[in-house]
């Protein structure tokens, strides 16, 4: 329990009905999880305004509401505390009601379009392989130490982050890792937090569908880091047009990591297989279990990291030599009769281009590249031709197919992404809408010594149609028709 007077410091209030000398059980944002003597804080989402519910809450028994509109009728006995803007009055509300635990932590803050779940993962496995306690707040999994939690949200809200952040200093954790989306940026959810340092990673086309033009998505990952403080760092990649961008106007210290472009922190590609590529960061020379040039810069980025939090640098190139593929990143098969299939999250242009120019870099040309992609249903439409131009100008065979068409219809969705196919490229192109006949047809055309490239769900288990989450798995899925081919 705390006093509302104790969760209210540090926040700019309008207006005060009601005494702040009372006890507040917990935090609340969902009228339905009210408990005596909750705070209620009325949030205005894209979807619903928090402030229909606040009668409701007080009916369930909260003892005090948030609110940035005070309602007509005010109940006896109830504390209303009226602020701007309620979501950023959440997240100080929750960093005191937790007792600030961001500031008990090495907190670092991934953010950009392409590798913060992998940057903020392998940290998490090299830390705690290097023997620290470690938290992990990533779109795959949380994790406080050994035990881990599903993640829903790649930022949770302001409640459940300081509250995970709470278990990791009680758990005795010395660092957390963690990804920051332009959404959680946007909606304060991170808002207060004190970070030791930030990461930028790259940024292309993703999620217009939330923030309308190019210019306001870049400029939400901005503000991440003009709130860092003097005392943190703030890593950009040299390499992405809008890494010195990403930069301009923090007070934090400014370090950069590139493969082109001359950085603080250098790092080139000697050789790339499928079982790894030998890279060359600063004078070292080190056999790395992950491939691809985008995995190289992700490698530099957590070696920059470990460098800036004091890491011993010796320690810290073992420990990357050991670091293996995160869950859904270009994971990879070979079936007896030698078809390679490769599982990988991209759902971006900027990804499905990088991991296809990886493997392009890779194969020898004897042999065909077949890819199934699709793009997800109520999210950024004016991606979905982009994606299959590129899958199609890059590939020698392409399927496109459903990848989570929620409530949209699929069929729909997969003519957007055929507008995109080149005149020349569409004799080597598919629709096959059911995402597990895609996989099947793959399979059956593959010869041995072929790739089959699955793209998009990575480390999802599950398709989303009309609601319904049923279970699918795309390595399950491609391994269990490729062992029927034997």
């Amino acid at each position: 329990m705390k006093q509302l007077k104790d969760i209210l410091y540090k926040m700019t209030i309008e207006s005060i009905v009601g005494s702040t000398i009372v006890s507040v059980s917990s935090l609340v944002i969902d009228s339905r999880k009210i408990e005596k003597n909750s705070l209620f804080v009325a949030l205005r989402g894209t979807q619903v305004d928090g402030h229909a519910y606040i009668d409701q809450a007080i009916e369930s028994g909260a003892g005090a509401v948030l609110c940035e509109k005070l309602p007509a009728d005010l109940r006896e006995g109830v504390t209303y505390v009226e602020v701007l803007d309620t979501n950023q009055a959440l997240a100080i509300a929750s960093t005191n009601f937790f007792d600030n635990p961001s500031s008990k932590l090495h907190l670092v803050g991934v953010t950009g379009t392409n590798g913060k779940t992998t940057i903020a993962t392998l940290l998490y496995d090299m830390f705690t392989d290097m023997g620290y306690t470690v938290g992990l707040l990533s779109t795959v999994k949380i994790k406080v130490g050994d035990e881990t939690f599903e993640a829903t949200h790649t930022t949770p809200d302001s409640i459940s982050i300081n509250r995970y952040l709470n278990e990791m200093v009680l758990a005795g954790c010395t660092y957390c890792f963690m990804e920051v989306s332009s959404h959680g940026i946007d909606q304060k959810r991170t808002f207060g937090l004190q970070f030791k340092g930030g990461v930028f990673t790259n940024l292309s086309h993703d999620h217009l569908d939330y923030h309308k033009t190019f210019a306001d998505y870049r400029d939400a990952k901005k503000t991440f880091f003009d709130q860092l403080p003097k005392s943190a760092f703030a890593i950009t990649n040299k390499d992405d047009k809008n890494g010195m961008v990403m930069v301009q106007n923090t007070v934090a210290k400014i370090k950069t990591y590139g493969l082109k472009n001359v950085a603080d922190y250098k790092a080139q590609v000697l050789e790339n297989q499928f079982s790894g590529m030998l890279m060359k960061i600063g004078l070292h020379e080190l056999w790395v279990q992950l491939i691809g040039a985008f995995n190289a810069s992700n490698l530099l980025a957590v070696y920059a990291v470990a460098i800036e939090l004091g890491a011993n640098e010796e320690e810290v190139l073992v420990g990357i030599s050991k670091l293996k593929s995160v869950d859904g990143r270009f994971q990879y098969i070979v079936s007896k009769d030698e078809i390679t299939a490769i599982v990988d999250y991209a759902h971006t242009p900027d990804a499905l281009k990088n991991v296809l120019d990886t493997i392009n870099s890779i194969r020898t040309y004897n042999e065909r590249l077949i890819t199934i992609v699709g793009c997800g249903g109520n999210r950024d439409k004016t991606k979905r031709p982009i994606m299959a131009q590129i899958a199609t100008e890059l590939s020698s065979k392409v399927i496109l197919t459903s990848d989570n068409p929620r409530f949209e219809d699929p069929y729909v969705i997969l003519e957007e992404m055929e507008a995109g196919v080149e005149p020349q490229n569409a004799m080597k192109t598919l629709l096959i809408e059911d995402r597990k006949q895609a996989i099947k047809a793959a399979c059956q055309e593959a010869k041995p010594g072929d790739i089959i490239l699955i793209a998009g769900k990575g480390h999802e288990t599950y398709q989303e149609i009309k609601g319904v989450r049923s279970d699918f798995n795309d390595l399950v899925i491609v391994k269990e028709f490729l062992d029927k081919r034997s």
